[in-house]
């Protein structure tokens, strides 16, 4: 393993999940993110879930275009994935968060 591997495994994260009310699609999706969240960043992620129905203007601010709409805003660069983020293989590589990182059952 090189020196940098184990600074990236230190990375903190800020993400902002932007969803369309409380549809199922919506509702999934914040259930697949906090579940990644909780496997594979745990403590070291700034997430906020954004409703476009009550805060229209961060869609536009966000660069939004469908929802729900994952916006990784660190580490750089940004990075958005669109969906319910239900296949977990693709939005980590997405986030870029190494496999290294994963947080089995047993928190090791």
């Amino acid at each position: 393993m090189s020196a940098a591997n184990p600074a990236r495994l230190l990375t903190n994260y800020r993400l902002r999940l932007i969803v369309a009310g409380s549809t199922h699609r919506s509702r999934r999706a914040i259930e697949n993110l906090q579940r990644l969240c909780r496997e594979h960043l745990s403590g070291r992620v700034d997430l906020e879930i954004i409703d476009i129905y009550q805060q229209p203007e961060l869609a536009e601010k966000y660069q939004v275009i469908a929802a729900p709409t994952l916006v990784k805003l660190l580490p750089v660069p940004v990075r958005r994935i669109i969906g319910d983020l239900s296949q977990q293989d693709r939005v980590l590589r997405g986030l870029e968060i190494p496999p290294s990182s994963r947080v089995n059952s047993d928190g090791l």
